[in-house]
């Protein structure tokens, strides 16, 4: 169980980086094909915004692939349960306010690795 929630954190953790990709340097072109909701005109004038969202992004990959690097099982494991929690409502907030495929795409993934890494 604890190799499978390792796996989890990590996946999370390279989705995340994928998304710092797209809204930090892809914004307006990978970024355009992922975000459909946002008319074409805007991406230009939220450019900068988007790459402030994608460092943030960027912490909460930092903070999981930190809870990896703990030897500590006890300490690893509340470190990915933290940043995990804050992919959660992360996620949960984005599909509030832009778009309920963000729920799916985002807490979905963080669910299931914080379900596993409270169980391991």
């Amino acid at each position: 169980m604890i190799i499978a929630s390792k796996i989890l954190i990590a996946l999370v953790a390279l989705e995340h980086l994928y998304i710092l990709y797209i809204e930090m340097f892809a914004w307006e072109t990978i970024g355009r094909a992922a975000f459909k909701s946002i008319p074409n005109n805007l991406f230009k004038p939220t450019k900068v915004m988007a790459a402030n969202q994608g460092l943030y992004n960027g912490f909460l990959a930092a903070g999981l692939f930190w809870a990896l690097s703990i030897q500590d099982l006890e300490w690893s494991k509340n470190i990915a349960s933290f940043f995990l929690a804050c992919v959660i409502v992360a996620g949960i907030y984005g599909a509030y306010s832009v778009s309920r495929r963000i729920f799916i795409f985002q807490s979905v993934p963080a669910i299931v690795a914080l379900i596993v890494v409270l169980l391991s």
